[in-house]
């Protein structure tokens, strides 16, 4: 029988999941919610750029959605700028009894030690009562950083440290409250970004850490450590959303460090350079692409062997920020069928048995 699932959302990641509910045979699109009163009556099929109509139509009525009678919300809304809010709304359709996959807040994706206690607190006790369950992934925080590296550590025979990266050219990447506000692009070098903050990281980051530690059933030490770094951009350049002048912050790398008796032993590693030539001279040292090109992730083993893997990602139009939405979004929707079939309460990407793209291999699709 097939998953009744409801779209929540749909911006950049939430029109594409709504576009996999589609095309995945496990799954039943049932309804859709917006918050742009002009998506409202919308057919889903157009939302996702499909030509074909679902009959399913767009509302900005949340009630109506939920008289939908969803078994599962993908739920895609904009949530580390109000997370508030968006906790507000999980515990919502949890206490309703249903199932969620969201990707954001990004500090719920593992929130034991990185999370406000009262979120979780409010999260599980929706869970309970509504018998639902809720996991909150994409691509990173989530699969380059949990599923990637511990999938990795099965043909290790022993790990002394593991480290896993993101490394990414931001010159695509259109959100200026996240490229200029949060990560500081184009702000002046003696000035914090929110990133730098004490305590950030530990939190938006820190539960990758904290999951890989819990799966390898490793202690860490109680603090984590936080590490930021920021260069100037050599002469002046433009991105999508922001004008990075001379002089402003144009690289960022930032690190969360989980140790053991004092000694690196998990750790998670940000390269960030914004920049439209490649070939640019900015931060040569730091970790780039093995293969050359604007973005991937790698996952770093010391160990017996020493192992090395290195994913990239590029969407068919060749812009590698349109194809981190889609991973996102396609890794919600892939394992929605395993958290719906998963115990009730706050589920990490550990919890879950392996979510493929089953389906999936058909011709192309208009």
């Amino acid at each position: 029988m097939s998953i009744r699932v409801a779209q929540w959302a749909t911006g950049s990641v939430g029109s594409q999941s709504l576009g996999l509910i589609l095309d995945r045979p496990e799954l039943e699109l049932v309804g859709v919610l917006v918050s742009d009163p002009a998506k409202a009556g919308k057919d889903a099929a157009e939302l996702a750029g499909r030509n074909d109509p679902t009959g399913i139509l767009a509302t900005t009525d949340r009630e109506a959605l939920l008289r939908s009678r969803p078994d599962l919300v993908i739920n895609a809304a904009d949530a580390d700028t109000r997370m508030d809010a968006a906790v507000d709304d999980l515990e919502w359709l949890l206490r309703a009894g249903v199932d969620v996959v969201a990707s954001g807040p990004v500090v719920l994706q593992y929130p034991w030690g990185s999370a406000s206690p009262e979120w979780i607190d409010r999260l599980e006790a929706a869970t309970a009562a509504g018998s639902s369950t809720l996991h909150v992934n994409g691509i990173d925080p989530g699969f380059a950083n949990d599923v990637l590296p511990l999938t990795l550590t099965s043909i290790a025979s022993r790990i002394d440290s593991l480290r896993a990266f993101e490394i990414s050219d931001y010159s695509t990447y259109d959100n200026p409250g996240m490229v200029e506000g949060f990560f500081g692009f184009g702000t002046p070098l003696d000035r914090d970004p929110v990133i730098a903050l004490p305590g950030v990281l530990a939190s938006g980051w820190g539960g990758t850490v904290r999951q890989l530690a819990a799966a390898l059933d490793v202690t860490l030490d109680e603090q984590l450590t936080e590490r930021v770094e920021r260069l100037p951009a050599p002469s002046d350049m433009d991105t999508v959303c922001t004008h990075i002048a001379a002089g402003s912050q144009a690289a960022l790398r930032f690190e969360v460090i989980g140790t053991v008796g004092g000694e690196p032993r998990i750790a998670l590693e940000h390269v960030l350079r914004a920049r439209t030539d490649l070939d640019a001279d900015l931060a040569p040292e730091w970790a780039a692409p093995l293969g050359g090109g604007p973005a991937s992730f790698r996952v770093e083993i010391s160990g017996e062997p020493n192992l090395q893997l290195e994913l990239t990602h590029l969407s068919s139009s060749g812009d590698h920020g349109a194809s981190g939405m889609l991973t996102t979004a396609a890794r919600l929707a892939n394992c929605a069928e395993a958290v719906h079939a998963a115990a009730p309460g706050i589920v990490s990407a550990k919890d879950l048995p392996l979510a493929t793209g089953r389906g999936l291999v058909t011709p192309h699709r208009p």
